[in-house]
């Protein structure tokens, strides 16, 4: 049973947002800012949600702009519908389709982890309505990329069960979130409120879907390095988290740099959930960004 601390925070969060559907699926969205700011919209990854960017979106505020963050089907508040199209291509699709259905004409886009080839779904689908791409430790040479060892279990049937089910063990997911996801700045009652929104209503199992739905083919490969190819037709940054021991800076920060041609990158002190660690730090990427769109 959650602490009232935990309930109090993961209150918090509820409150601050609202629902919505999108593709027949109901969802939660973090948006605050004025409707007629730049929309910056956060896609997270696993075993994230919408709360992984709950400092985020109020820090892009503070520069001018709209802060928007969505979850994805089968996370956080999300629905968890049983049949539901659970892979990159997938959640791509309804990403699209919720983007539309908050109306967003044109957009920003900060991807994270997954919500890497999640987002890169999007900006291939409608890439005349991106107006940016910020990267954010994620992974776009699907072809060869390996589940890191948190993650890898739960690929296999039968052994992700009973490695999800571990994670209920107290202590369990706190120690694993010190190790490779957060730093000793995020609180353990911030930490422990991404179990209900991992766990959610159906005790995991959108989440397996998801980890099982990953699509690492060469021709996803080629489709995401298309979206942040030097022929894309908006800018595009890196800012990573260099203490990452799951997605390091020297091999998919520099993946990243090779598929985009940039020759530097934004790098933060921080473990994999930069967005925990350094949320102004982002929104401040985020904005410099747009700046130079303006001023070029």
């Amino acid at each position: 049973m959650a602490s009232k601390a935990v309930e109090a925070l993961l209150e918090r969060h509820r409150s601050s947002g609202r629902f919505f559907s999108a593709d027949g699926i109901r969802s939660f969205v973090l948006d605050e800012g004025p409707r007629d700011a730049p929309p910056v919209v956060c896609i997270h990854g696993v075993p994230a949600s919408s709360f992984l960017f709950r400092k985020t979106v109020p820090a892009l505020t503070k520069f001018g702009l709209r802060g928007i963050a969505i979850d994805l089907p089968g996370l956080g508040l999300a629905e968890r519908p049983a049949g539901a199209d659970y892979t990159w291509t997938g959640l791509g699709r309804w990403m699209t389709a919720a983007i539309d259905a908050l109306e967003l004409e044109r957009f920003h886009l900060v991807v994270h982890d997954i919500g890497g080839p999640i987002g890169f779904e999007v900006a291939h689908a409608i890439p005349d309505r991106v107006q940016s791409l910020t990267l954010l430790n994620t992974v776009i040479d699907v072809a060869t990329f390996h589940r890191p060892w948190p993650m890898e279990p739960f690929a296999h049937k039968g052994i992700g069960e009973a490695w999800l089910q571990s994670l209920k063990i107290p202590g369990s997911f706190v120690s694993i979130m010190r190790l490779v996801g957060v730093s000793r700045h995020v609180t353990t009652d911030e930490i422990l409120c991404w179990k209900p929104h991992l766990f959610g209503d159906d005790d995991g199992r959108a989440f397996l879907e998801i980890m099982r739905g990953f699509e690492l083919t060469a021709e996803k490969q080629a489709l995401y390095r298309s979206a942040v190819g030097k022929d894309r037709p908006y800018p595009v940054q890196i800012v990573w988290g260099d203490r990452d021991t799951m997605l390091r800076w020297g091999r998919q920060g520099a993946e990243a740099q090779r598929a985009t041609g940039l020759e530097t990158a934004t790098l933060l002190p921080a473990k994999h959930f930069v967005p925990e660690d350094q949320p102004v730090q982002v929104a401040s990427a985020v904005h410099e960004l747009i700046q130079q769109q303006h001023t070029s």
